[in-house]
């Protein structure tokens, strides 16, 4: 799914456009035990908890696109009978009336998903019926091309407010509020199955983790079967080992410069394109070529690649540039400047030593004290 595709599913999520059917939901304490299962028609909901369910649901189909938003495929034993995406199948086909389907669904979270807290399972039954679109790209709701019958679920840690004081009107004081278990928004969740080119593509889910960095890789390969990508720091982290191991002693600040400069104008100009900017091994080869890394310095690139990022097919582009600034450290001093503006920073040799050069023009300041040059 691209962006275009998850913000159309997301403005389902509204009570005047509401397309969800029924929700379910179970409440685990910290000791993995199933405290309460609910299931309930869902626009029959009394209007504000109506609203709450929809924010929580939402949240799980947001974030960044390739960052803590991926698409994840399903591999081939996944989708044979007794299967994740078989199993799947059979939950979203039942409209989520069978509890038998559901306490399975639950027990397979329970197992699996590695929380010392208190946490609420919420699953969504929904069919969105899809508008037909005209030449102009305007919808035409009277030209439906296909119903999208879909799942979405939520994992959401259940807390204690936090304690405080309180007015209470009726005895017209404060006192000790009383402290209650509140629903957070989720840590994790997954849309199935994918909407795919405005259509329903059986053969994957949209997956979500709120950090980044925790994407609970274990879980979803042992749950789903599906592999995830490395995070988003990860993937920073092997493309820095990445260029430093293939440029070795030639590995100089211009060079890298020049390296994050092609990436940025890579971002730049496909920045209007729904889908983020992902490089194969291949491309990210042809950047460092057009950076100008020597010919003679890639020659065992794949093998590099291969130790740095193991078999991930691509590293996305916004997880391994910053686009906003360029951090420049060198021993305890810390530079950061517009990415534009880096190459205007130069390295030199000036009384036998290594010194960054960065030219003062117009006015400078010392925490906010204007001094002179």
């Amino acid at each position: 799914m691209n962006k275009k595709e998850i913000a159309e599913i997301k403005k389902q999520f509204k009570p005047d456009k509401c397309a969800i059917s029924r929700i379910c939901g179970c409440y685990v304490d910290a000791e993995k035990n199933k405290k309460l299962t609910m299931s309930r028609t869902f626009l029959a909901l009394p209007e504000d908890e109506l609203l709450k369910y929809l924010e929580i649901l939402k949240k799980s189909l947001s974030g960044t696109l390739g960052k803590n938003l991926m698409n994840l495929d399903f591999p081939l034993e996944a989708e044979a009978e007794g299967g994740m995406q078989h199993f799947l199948l059979q939950l979203r086909d039942s409209g989520l009336e069978d509890e038998a389907l559901l306490d399975a669904f639950y027990d397979k979270i329970i197992e699996n998903y590695d929380y010392a807290e208190n946490y609420l399972i919420l699953l969504a039954h929904a069919a969105y019926d899809v508008p037909g679109k005209a030449s102009d790209g305007l919808d035409m709701f009277d030209a439906s091309d296909d119903v999208f019958t879909y799942l979405v679920c939520s994992v959401c840690p259940v807390k204690l407010s936090k304690p405080g004081l309180a007015y209470f009107e009726k005895e017209n004081e404060f006192a000790d509020r009383v402290r209650d278990w509140v629903v957070e928004m989720p840590a994790l969740g997954f849309l199935f199955p994918l909407f795919n080119d405005r259509a329903t593509d059986i053969h994957g889910m949209l997956y979500y983790a709120k950090n980044a960095e925790q994407l609970y890789q274990g879980m979803v390969e042992e749950l789903f079967g599906c592999l995830v990508p490395l995070s988003a720091g990860t993937q920073k982290d092997s493309f820095n080992i990445l260029v430093e191991n293939t440029l070795g002693e030639d590995c100089a600040y211009d060079t890298v410069v020049a390296i994050h400069e092609k990436l940025n104008e890579i971002i730049e100009a496909q920045k209007e394109e729904p889908d983020p900017v992902a490089l194969t091994r291949g491309e990210v080869k042809r950047l460092l070529e057009e950076s100008g890394v020597d010919d003679s310095l890639l020659e065992n690139f794949d093998e590099q690649y291969q130790m740095a990022a193991g078999s991930q097919p691509a590293l996305m582009a916004a997880n391994i540039t910053n686009t906003r600034k360029t951090e420049i450290r060198a021993s305890d001093i810390v530079i950061s400047t517009e990415p534009a503006k880096a190459s205007m920073i130069e390295t030199r040799v000036i009384d036998g030593r290594k010194c960054l050069v960065i030219p003062m023009e117009g006015e400078i300041e010392v925490n906010g004290i204007h001094v002179k040059p």
